[in-house]
């Protein structure tokens, strides 16, 4: 039964919530957000996808406004994800902030629960298992990975409830409903394959088999068989080469590979960020130094587990890329096409429920422990507040500032065309802002799209290529930007309105860009020898609400 006590933590710490997110839904558009994997891509899917009338799309149907009708609809993932239902039923950033709002409250009371039944039980801890609940909660997730990893802790909660047999409906209500709030991918298939790794652990230790407990694991993998039907056919039926299959994960030397292990064991990774590095991290040394020195290996073994398996992950992580797998990714293609290395996306789960435990250890064995242990949790929840969107993405521009609706309803009055009559490309913005504002575009970021395209897309830019080798390798070894670079802007593609550069000795292969439908490009800087390129200056366009000056260049 919850305490008094205990229910005004909770509220407390739900009210820190909604002042950190209260920026998006008090300034709306005006809000600032993250750009990488976020702004550039995915708030557009969602709208271009909830406009194609394809949500229902067949196996084999396409979205025709990206790259001539030859993206899959299965690249724009599973109509029965709910944050897809955001944003076909609300405005942008209003999906934005409930995407938000039910993400963070769910990390929040799934690493609560699990620490108060099963790692920090009893009233005793319970300012540190509120305190960390809150700051995993607070940590600086990727927004469209949406439960894929915060969902972790209140799954785990549930699978440990089934194995030691005291499971409810609770418990298979949850396994039920987190996959349609996350990604097998971006997180799920990492953790149940974890988890199958725990029982048959177990089995091996003389435990039992616990069917009850495999039973659970099967069954949450069946429900995301279900709900990501569309990755499963494309993976295992789709015959049509894909731009991933001129991905090549292995290719860093033993030396950088350790250095990689380092940079993530230290600093994290961008699309699971905890924001560790300087509090938590001391803290963990400080408790697993305590349990050296005072033998305590087997009271807090979990703690010594969890510490382990972090480090463990972060090998893994950096070794996925270890060019010593390039003999055995010659024999199987999909560990490729597949990123294994994403089991480090279970890190934010196991950083914080270490920190917990380590929070326990320095309050029972450390000097002051007690205050300690409150003012390290309570210093890792101000730190995390002071990262907030709205402060360390303040000199990016706003959503509004960023998709430019106006501006670009200027753009499309101006052709005077409808938009299905003619293809745009861009030089030195996303196309993800002409997708946005219903542009059909030729060029796209997607990581799931016919070879053939990627390589007919490459004669367009292949001088362009060919004079910088960071953008070639990134273009043919990954590919998943298929955008109009430059050798000149390489990979910068957020050229604001107050730039003063111009486009200098540009070799774009026009003729293909005109055989794949492409009649308009829209740059943000001017071209010097547009003539040279067969491009006529149309018109210059600027709005105070855009971050971006448009020179529309039309092809000769």
């Amino acid at each position: 039964m919850e305490t008094k006590k205990e229910r005004l933590f909770i509220l407390f710490a739900l009210l820190v919530i909604l002042a950190y997110l209260s920026p998006l839904f008090i300034l709306q558009e005006n809000a600032h957000i993250r750009v990488h994997d976020n702004l550039d891509s995915n708030l557009a899917w969602y709208k271009v996808l909830a406009q194609s009338g394809e949500m229902f799309g067949s196996v084999n149907a396409v979205i025709p406004q990206i790259i001539n009708g030859h993206l899959s609809r299965n690249a724009f993932g599973t109509e029965y994800s709910v944050i897809v239902w955001l944003y076909s039923l609300f405005p942008t950033m209003a999906a934005y902030g409930l995407s938000q709002a039910l993400t963070r409250v769910v990390a929040f009371f799934g690493m609560y629960l699990l620490l108060k039944d099963h790692f920090l039980p009893g009233d005793k801890w319970l300012v540190i298992k509120i305190g960390t609940a809150l700051a995993f909660a607070l940590t600086p997730f990727w927004p469209s990975g949406m439960l894929s990893t915060l969902g972790m802790p209140l799954a785990l909660w549930a699978f440990l409830n089934i194995r030691k047999h005291e499971d409810t409906w609770k418990d298979y209500l949850v396994l039920t409903l987190l996959p349609l709030y996350s990604s097998i991918v971006l997180g799920f298939f990492f953790f149940l394959s974890a988890m199958g790794m725990f029982w048959l652990w177990e089995v091996i230790k003389g435990k039992g088999w616990n069917l009850r407990f495999l039973f659970g694991i099967s069954y949450m993998t069946g429900i995301f068989m279900l709900v990501e039907y569309r990755l499963i056919y494309s993976f295992l039926f789709s015959t049509e080469p894909n731009s991933r299959d001129e991905y090549f994960h292995a290719h860093l030397t033993f030396s950088r590979a350790v250095r990689l292990f380092v940079k993530n064991y230290l600093l994290g990774h961008t699309h699971v960020m905890t924001v560790h590095t300087l509090i938590i991290l001391p803290a963990t040394f400080m408790a697993i130094y305590i349990v050296f020195k005072k033998k305590l290996w087997e009271q807090e073994r979990l703690y010594v587990f969890l510490f382990g398996l972090n480090i463990i992950l972060s090998l893994w992580y950096a070794f996925w890329f270890y060019e010593g797998w390039l003999p055995v990714t010659k024999i199987f293609h999909f560990m490729d096409t597949f990123n294994f290395a994403r089991y480090h996306f279970l890190r934010p789960m196991v950083i914080y429920a270490s920190f917990a435990l380590a929070l326990k250890i320095i309050a029972i064995h450390g000097l002051d422990g007690f205050k300690l242990a409150k003012w390290l949790v309570i210093a890792q929840i101000v730190f995390l507040g002071l990262l907030n969107d709205e402060i360390i993405y303040r000199e990016k521009p706003t959503v509004k500032e960023f998709f430019a609706e106006d501006l670009f309803a200027e753009v499309k009055d101006y052709i005077g065309l409808e938009p299905e009559q003619y293809r745009v490309a861009s030089i030195g913005i996303h196309p993800a802002i002409s997708q946005y504002n219903g542009f059909f575009t030729i060029d796209t970021y997607n990581n799931f799209y016919p070879l053939n395209y990627k390589h007919q897309f490459r004669k367009i830019i292949e001088k362009e290529l060919a004079k910088n080798k960071t953008i070639e390798t990134y273009y043919d070894k990954w590919g998943g930007r298929c955008y109009l670079f430059t050798a000149q802007l390489g990979k910068r593609y957020m050229i604001k309105k107050d730039s003063k550069r111009h486009l200098k000795n540009l070799e774009l292969n026009t003729e293909v860009f005109k055989e794949m439908g492409g009649r308009y490009i829209f740059s943000a800087l001017p071209i010097d020898n547009a003539k040279q390129n067969k491009l006529l200056l149309e018109r210059v366009f600027t709005s105070k609400n855009s971050a971006w000056k448009i020179y529309l260049y039309k092809t000769m």
